[in-house]
């Protein structure tokens, strides 16, 4: 065995060991998850390809860890050609142990925080930069801390980035500052932001500042971390300036050197995508002028209580608390509850189901309830120590009311893992009953025209209740986002723009609307 290979197995016993002296929510918190030996390894072999031949090796990890991508580095470059090799990290916990690990092998790890650091003067930039940078969520960051970061990174890059942005893509942005020109970075980052809102920011910045030359998207079924449910993306590019006509290689599954799809896609024609993620399998979608879902509903997500556990109840539970029943609504359980996509109801628009729940949501002021309903208000003092003072409720007055969501008469999950031609991501619900929903659920709410047309011709719901149950999966995942362990998600905006000109054929001509205007894309400033 030779030497790097012997180094590369105490550092993967040392990984293990270190990750065990901290608690899984620890790690979460700070986004530790340690790159495997063989996607550090792929990352390098391809970085080799990227790099001339006979161009000295400047490398920097602003987030080494243990220092995984330093010992594929050693793997696939020569010792002679690597000039500087400087790893940066936060915590002690993991940077000390790694000073240890490389001492003598030509790696300086500092022990710093990578975001406050002061890039360095243009002739000491680096020009290779890989890096696993940590997957901090923004609720695990204060106010202020976003404030400093949003500013560094406009400084360091000239992109502003979003306020529900992640750690990693500031990380990203502030390295602009640390890559010299023509230099290559190669960083392995959740692939949410090829998708969600917050990563416009970050695909501007590589549409716009750099060359981006590839995204390899990983199969959401093949997790890169055994301990993150993260669906995993590598994005390379260089620091210079795309020309015009640049082509960016798309790759999809697979490995990063075997991928099981790949497409070239022009920089141009991904400036006018909002999502990125299916661009690698199914190309460029043709613009469309139809009918969408947001022509016919009003489309928002089920109420969110603050604690499900305490505002609903089953009808012994209310019966066991003597509660006053006219403070309480039907609202239907979680999906793997519901045997049936059709939900009947009684005659007192409780749903007919095995499980019958309702939610508590009343709008009486505290002295009222007190001085009214003894019983009832004594329910709500056994939740008040630990239930009103949560996020949502402490938002709410009184603390025991809830959102405004009436029955909806097409309900749709919001969640779901099956990709099957037998098993679907979504389901959609024909809600007869008068129940409410909570946020597992997305509630289609009829607009007026499709209201009115209802009301006079009833049976037109189950044929709408057919067609979204007809939508090919392909096309709400085409419009959803996935995460790690083949988890699909569908928010009330993603799923307004499934098209849906099958509905508009039900209507009576008169109960046509046009569709309405859309900008797919619209372009920011920079």
């Amino acid at each position: 065995m030779d030497e790097i290979s012997a180094i590369e197995l105490r550092r993967v016993a040392l990984q293990e060991e270190l990750d065990g002296g901290k608690t899984q929510k620890e790690r979460n918190r700070l986004g530790q998850f340690g790159t495997p030996t063989l996607l550090a390894s792929d990352m390098l072999a391809h970085a080799r390809t990227l790099v001339p031949d006979d161009t000295p090796v400047r490398f920097l990890d602003p987030a080494i860890g243990t220092g995984s991508f330093y010992a594929a580095l050693l793997r696939h470059f020569r010792a002679e050609r690597i000039e500087v090799a400087v790893g940066i990290e936060v915590d002690p916990h993991y940077g000390n142990a790694a000073r240890e690990l490389w001492q003598g092998h030509g790696l300086k790890i500092e022990l710093n925080d990578f975001t406050t650091m002061k890039p360095p003067v243009a002739a000491r930039r680096f020009n290779l930069i890989i890096s696993n940078p940590p997957y901090v969520r923004h609720h695990h960051m204060g106010v202020n801390e976003k404030g400093r970061l949003q500013a560094a990174t406009t400084t360091a890059s000239g992109i502003r980035m979003a306020g529900l942005t992640g750690l990693y893509c500031y990380f990203l942005g502030l390295a602009h500052a640390w890559l010299e020109d023509d230099g290559i970075a190669g960083w392995l980052i959740p692939s949410e932001f090829m998708d969600v809102n917050y990563g416009g920011p970050v695909k501007r910045y590589l549409l716009n500042k750099v060359q981006l030359l590839r995204v390899h998207r990983f199969d959401p079924k093949d997790l890169q971390f055994g301990d993150a449910l993260v669906s995993s993306a590598v994005v390379w590019f260089r620091k210079r300036r795309a020309e015009s006509g640049h082509q960016v290689e798309l790759t999809y599954g697979g490995t990063l050197s075997r991928p099981t799809h790949s497409r070239l896609v022009s920089a141009s024609a991904l400036q006018n995508e909002r999502k990125w993620t299916g661009l690698a399998k199914a190309g460029l979608k043709e613009p469309t002028e139809g009918f969408r879902l947001a022509d016919f509903f009003s489309i928002k997500r089920g109420l969110a209580t603050g604690d499900n556990g305490f505002f609903i109840l089953s009808r012994a539970e209310i019966e066991q608390h003597e509660l006053p029943i006219e403070f309480f609504k039907p609202i239907l359980p979680g999906p793997r509850f519901l045997p049936s996509d059709v939900i009947e109801s009684e005659a007192n628009g409780v749903p007919k189901i095995e499980r019958r729940q309702f939610i508590l949501d009343c709008r009486l002021p505290e002295d009222k309830v007190r001085e009214q309903f003894p019983k009832l208000w004594a329910y709500l003092k056994t939740g008040k120590s630990k239930v009103s003072d949560t996020y949502l409720c402490s938002r709410r007055n009184p603390w025991y009311s809830q959102e405004t969501r009436p029955p909806a008469p097409f309900v749709c999950t919001y969640m779901g893992r099956g990709l099957s031609k037998r098993e679907k991501p979504f389901r959609f619900i024909l809600n007869r009953s008068q129940a409410t929903a909570a946020n597992v659920y997305l509630m289609l709410y009829p607009v007026p025209a499709l209201a009115k047309a209802l009301e006079a011709a009833p049976e037109l719901a189950r044929q709408i209740w057919e067609f979204l149950n007809s939508i090919p999966s392909e096309t709400l995942l085409g419009e959803g986002r996935v995460y790690g362990g083949g988890l699909y998600k569908m928010e009330p905006k993603e799923l307004a723009n499934v098209p849906a000109d099958a509905i508009a054929a039900l209507l009576p001509t008169t109960e046509r609307q046009p569709p309405k205007q859309r900008e797919m894309f619209p372009k920011r400033a920079v």
